[in-house]
C-alpha cells in the first residue's frame, strides 16, 4: 500500500507541507511542478524554491510572493496603519510558516494568520483589498488545473472559512481574507493538492500535531495558541503543546491535514522509499520542519477493544447481546470463562470495534448485559488485504475470499454459499468444494 506518513512534531503550515511533498518528487518532476505552479493563472503570484538547512538537516523552503512582495514584509509595514472602527469583518489570513522577523510578544496589530474585525486602511503604495469566500472560489475555478484539484482546493478553503465564521459567530459570507494572504494560501493549498495527486497515495497518516503554545497578540487582545479558527478545524484531531511557546500550526496547515489525512496515529510498519523535509524560515532549538516519509505499508488499523466481567447473566441473554453487537458493526464479539470474586464462575465479554462506533457499542453493552463497568484498550491490528471474487461453478456463482500480505495468500469459499449448496445437493461441504475446484 503506497503510504505517506507526516511527522508534525513541529506543527504544520501550508508551504512547509508543500515543501515536504515537493522533496518526494523525482528531479524532472520537481522542475515540471514549479513550472506548473507558475503557470496555473494565480494573479500576480510567483512561487520559488530554495534549499534551507535547520539543525544540520537540509530541506526545502517554497516561498510565495505577490507583486514581488513577501507577505510577512507587507504586514510588517502595514501593522502601524490600522483604524479600529469595527465596521467590517475581515481576516488577515496570511501563512506565516514560522518565519516572522518579529516576536509574537510584540504588541502589533495583526493576529498571525488569525481573524480580527476592524476597518483596514493602507496608507502606502500597497493597495490590497479583502476578498470574500465566493471571490476565492471564482479565482480557483479559473485556475489551469483539473476539476478534481479545483474541487479539493475549494473544499479546503471552505474548512478555513467555516472555522473563522464559527470562531467569531458570523456568517461565512461575512468572512473576508486579506488579498495577499488569500493568494498565498490558495497557492499553498493548490500546490499540496497537485502534489498529493501526483504521488498516487493510497493512505495518508499523520502524527499528533504540535500546535505550539503561549499566546499571540491581535486587535482583539491576547489570544491563546492554538488560535480559535485553528482549534475549531482540529476538533477530533490529536494535538498537543510542546516546549516551543510559539504558534506552530496555522489554519491552512490544519485544514490540509483535516481534509487529506486518513488516520492520526503512530507511524505504521513501513518500508521507506523517500523522505522529504519542508522547512519553515524561523529557527528554533528543534528542527523547524514537516517531515514526509513515503513508502509501502501493509494494511493496518487501530481498533478499540472493550471488555467487562459478568457473573449474573443467563446464557440466553449473553447470546442475544452478542448478536446485537455484531449487528451494530462490531468486528469481533467473544467470551472467555473466568472465576470471579467469591469464587463465582463468570465470563469476560470482549468486543472489538472501530473507533467511529465506540460510543454506540458501549451503550449497547450496558443496555443488553448486567455489567456496571467496561474496560477500554486501543489495539494496533495487522491485517491481510482482503477481496472477494465471484467464481462461476457447476452450482452457479460462488463467492471466494482472497487474503494477501506479508508473503501470504489465503483463499476460502464463502461459507454461506457452499453450505447452501451442500444442503440443496445432499453433499458435505468438503464434497462441494472438491467439485467446484475440479470442474
Amino acid at each position: 500500500m503506497n503510504t505517506l506518513y507526516l511527522d508534525c512534531s513541529m506543527g504544520v503550515a501550508g508551504n512547509m507541507l508543500t515543501s515536504a511533498l515537493y522533496e518526494l518528487l523525482d528531479d524532472s518532476e520537481k522542475i515540471n511542478f514549479m513550472e506548473q505552479m507558475n503557470s496555473i493563472g494565480l494573479p500576480r503570484t510567483v512561487v520559488s524554491v530554495e534549499k534551507v538547512k535547520k539543525c544540520g538537516i537540509c530541506g526545502t523552503y517554497i516561498d510565495v510572493s505577490v507583486d514581488g512582495i513577501k507577505e510577512e514584509t507587507l504586514f510588517d509595514e502595514d501593522k502601524h496603519h490600522h483604524h479600529h472602527d469595527h465596521k467590517i469583518n475581515h481576516i488577515d489570513n496570511h501563512e506565516h510558516e514560522h518565519n516572522h522577523e518579529h516576536e509574537h510578544e510584540h504588541n502589533h496589530e495583526h493576529e498571525h494568520e488569525h481573524e480580527h474585525e476592524h476597518e483596514h486602511e493602507h496608507n502606502h503604495s500597497h493597495a490590497y483589498h479583502h476578498t470574500s469566500f465566493q471571490e476565492i472560489a471564482d479565482i480557483v475555478k479559473s485556475l489551469k488545473v483539473s476539476e478534481k484539484i479545483k474541487n479539493d482546493v475549494i473544499a479546503i478553503y471552505k474548512l478555513i472559512a467555516e472555522a473563522e465564521s464559527k470562531a467569531h459567530d458570523i456568517c461565512v459570507t461575512e468572512v473576508h481574507f486579506h488579498e495577499v494572504g488569500m493568494l498565498d494560501a490558495i497557492a499553498d493549498i493548490t500546490a499540496v493538492c497537485i502534489l498529493i495527486d501526483k504521488l498516487k497515495l493510497e493512505k495518508i497518516i499523520s502524527s499528533s500535531i504540535n500546535v505550539g503554545g503561549g499566546h499571540v497578540h491581535c486587535s482583539h487582545g491576547i489570544l491563546p495558541v492554538p488560535a480559535p479558527a485553528t482549534a475549531f478545524i482540529l476538533k477530533e484531531v490529536p494535538i498537543y503543546c510542546g516546549d516551543v511557546k510559539e504558534e506552530l500550526c496555522t489554519p491552512t496547515g490544519a485544514a490540509l491535514l483535516k481534509y487529506f489525512v486518513n488516520d492520526f496515529a503512530d507511524m505504521p510498519v513501513m518500508k521507506i522509499k523517500k523522505i522529504g523535509y519542508g522547512m519553515g524560515k524561523k529557527t528554533f532549538v528543534y528542527a523547524n520542519c514537516v517531515r514526509a516519509m513515503l513508502g509501502s505499508s501493509q494494511q493496518t488499523s487501530n481498533i478499540v477493544e472493550l471488555s467487562c466481567n459478568i457473573d449474573d447473566i443467563t446464557p440466553e441473554k449473553i447470546g442475544f447481546a452478542m448478536k446485537i453487537l455484531f449487528d451494530a458493526g462490531a468486528l469481533e464479539v467473544y467470551t472467555a470463562n473466568v472465576c470471579m470474586k467469591k469464587s463465582r464462575p463468570g465470563i469476560v465479554l470482549f468486543v472489538m470495534c472501530k473507533k467511529e462506533i465506540e460510543d454506540k457499542i458501549v451503550s449497547l453493552i450496558f443496555k443488553h448485559t448486567t455489567t456496571i463497568g467496561i474496560r477500554r484498550n486501543i489495539s494496533y491490528r495487522y491485517g491481510l488485504i482482503r477481496k472477494i471474487e465471484n467464481v462461476e461453478t457447476v452450482f452457479g456463482t460462488v463467492r471466494k475470499k482472497i487474503s494477501e500480505g506479508y508473503g501470504v495468500t489465503r483463499t476460502k469459499y464463502e461459507y454461506d454459499d457452499v453450505s447452501k449448496i451442500a444442503q440443496e445437493q445432499n453433499l458435505s461441504i468438503d464434497e462441494v468444494i472438491k467439485i467446484i475446484e475440479t470442474k
